[in-house]
């Protein structure tokens, strides 16, 4: 890709690196994947403190064991709460109890108040490599010291990665055309 093409070009897709996202991988042009896992939330301050204490410290042994450079990301993805509410809608139709009505009518009325700022935040853990084995190789070895924290993890899917890029690129909005620059 020339210098002239990069700068002059209006579209993000054009000058960054992304080849291909498939796979759970981002292919870069130097034929480079990243990939990595998500992390599962969990809300550790709920837990006694010995037991959330000792998460704290599994995780400082993992992170310090991890031999190769990593990205712990964050970003925030839009919930859609429109299921829930239509099964608080369909339980208030159906209670008869105007005590247990009145707590429904509660739950819709705050839903309605934030529903479109309602978002989840994930957290991953990237990495960049292109030999195949090692990829497979730090995949276990992240998914297994989550594990051993106490945290579920699953590789990153093409969406997780489509995701990321958005958040980081456009600033949480998803699109589905090209990017325009300004000039």
């Amino acid at each position: 890709m020339s210098s002239k093409t990069t700068t002059s070009s209006k579209y993000t897709e054009d000058w960054i690196p992304v080849n291909n996202i498939s796979n759970g991988m981002i292919e870069l042009d130097n034929k480079e994947k990243v990939t990595g896992v998500k992390i599962r939330p969990r809300n550790i301050f709920i837990l006694d403190s010995n037991s959330r204490n000792n998460i704290i410290a599994m995780l400082r042994t993992f992170y310090d064991a991890i031999d190769f450079e990593f990205w712990l990301i964050s970003t925030d993805r839009p919930v859609d709460i429109s299921n829930y509410l239509a099964t608080l809608q369909i339980q208030y139709n159906q209670v008869n109890d105007p005590r247990i009505k009145k707590i429904i009518s509660q739950d819709i009325e705050k839903a309605n108040n934030f529903i479109k700022n309602v978002s989840d935040t994930e957290f991953f853990i990237l990495f960049k490599e292109k030999n195949p084995d090692t990829i497979q190789k730090r995949l276990r070895t992240l998914m297994m010291g989550l594990s051993n924290a106490g945290l579920d993890s699953v590789q990153v899917s093409n969406t997780d990665l489509r995701v990321i890029l958005d958040s980081f690129l456009n600033g949480g909005i998803t699109t589905e055309s090209k990017t325009v620059m300004p000039e």
